[in-house]
């Protein structure tokens, strides 16, 4: 027998488990599939920490932030489970781009205080800086895995269906509803919806009919790695760091604390362009030798020789915009990109619009050309 089902989400990721509870906590009866087994390693939302970075200046970027940690909040009240960490952030590199940043948050009343290159040295000792930093308290990190679980759960407690190691094999949009082919072990079954919403990462190209406008989604396997510190009394807020291109090809960088794993340093998208069923979860030995010479030069409270390499994959876009739009009976949420997490409740809200409004539309800079 065929199910009907008033909504499906393809993908049970953050931003999959997010959109799910979003439309169950609105009452709407929802059913989430995800090919693997929960708790995988084969995407990108695995991990324990993810940088809660609120240094953006674009404004379509601030308004998803603010939607963000309110709907953060909303989640841990309901689940009883803190998933932000806020012991703040310090961003420093590019100096006409901490000027941005800092004008786009003080504008928006967002605590932000530059410091010379001398204060933000005597603040973190564990780390070097050449000039001026920018420090926003109100950031830090999400707790992630906290936060699958505590979304799952919440969903769940709506009223939600989360089906593990269930994969869609097609999809087929007809004018009265969306058929969603499912193989589950040795079983295939039919789900008959009346919207989907695809939350696959690196996996939706696949997932989509061929005649969606889908934009191109370029996949890498990116390789951070946790590193030591020397000193276990160092203070250390999460960072970025805008390196400038003639300092050589290893790009921006990103980290943060992840208690019991040590310090998170990654450069921001720089791996190799992958297929997602076919990758190594080895860093590249030239990246992984990059990483360590950039520790060993900018992070004196670090031991370079302690890494331990993690494997996740970015689902990119071309201009690093996130995708949420609609397409007949096809939402799509897709292209994050290495720093997508911080957003996931309020990506899940703005999916449950889309879904359920045909009015709905994202920001612009989030829409299909």
């Amino acid at each position: 027998m065929t199910e009907h089902v008033p909504y499906v989400v393809v993908g049970a990721g953050a931003m999959g488990l997010a959109t799910t509870w979003q439309l169950a906590r609105r009452g709407h009866r929802v059913v989430a599939l995800e090919r693997f087994e929960r708790g995988h390693t084969r995407g990108a939302s695995h991990g324990a920490t993810r940088n809660f970075n609120n240094a953006y200046a674009a404004a379509h970027y601030l308004d998803l932030l603010t939607l963000a940690r309110t709907e953060w909040d909303e989640l841990s009240r309901a689940t009883g489970e803190p998933l932000l960490r806020l012991h703040g952030l310090v961003t420093h590199g590019t100096p006409g781009l901490l000027e941005g940043v800092h004008a786009a948050l003080d504008a928006r009343g967002e605590r932000a205080e530059l410091l010379t290159r001398d204060e933000a040295t005597r603040r973190w000792p564990g780390m070097r800086f050449e000039g001026d930093a920018l420090f926003t308290p109100d950031a830090g990190v999400v707790r992630a895995s906290a936060a699958l679980a505590a979304l799952e759960d919440s969903a769940r407690s709506h009223g939600a269906e989360v089906r593990f190691a269930h994969r869609v094999v097609a999809l087929d949009e007809t004018a009265t509803g969306v058929t969603v082919t499912v193989e589950a072990g040795d079983e295939r079954y039919d789900l008959v919806a009346d919207t989907v919403v695809v939350t696959s990462g690196a996996w939706t190209p696949g997932i989509l009919p061929g005649a969606f406008p889908l934009p191109r989604l370029t996949v890498t396997e990116e390789s951070p790695a946790h590193f030591t510190p020397r000193d276990a009394a160092l203070p250390w807020p999460s960072f970025n760091h805008f390196v400038d291109a003639d300092r050589g090809p290893i790009g921006n960088v990103y980290g943060m604390p992840t208690p019991g794993e040590g310090v998170k340093v990654g450069f921001h998208k720089v791996g190799p362009v992958v297929d997602p069923d076919a990758r190594t979860f080895q860093p590249v030995p030239e990246r992984a030798a990059q990483l360590r010479e950039y520790v060993a030069e900018w992070f004196p409270g670090l031991d370079p020789d302690s890494a331990v390499p993690i494997s996740c994959t970015y689902t990119s876009t071309d201009s690093e915009d996130f995708l949420l739009d609609r397409r007949g009976r096809i939402v799509v949420g897709a292209g994050f990109s290495g720093h997508g997490f911080k957003f996931t409740p309020a990506v899940g809200s703005v999916l449950a619009d889309l879904a359920t409004d045909d009015t709905a539309r994202a920001a612009a800079p989030f829409r299909l050309p």
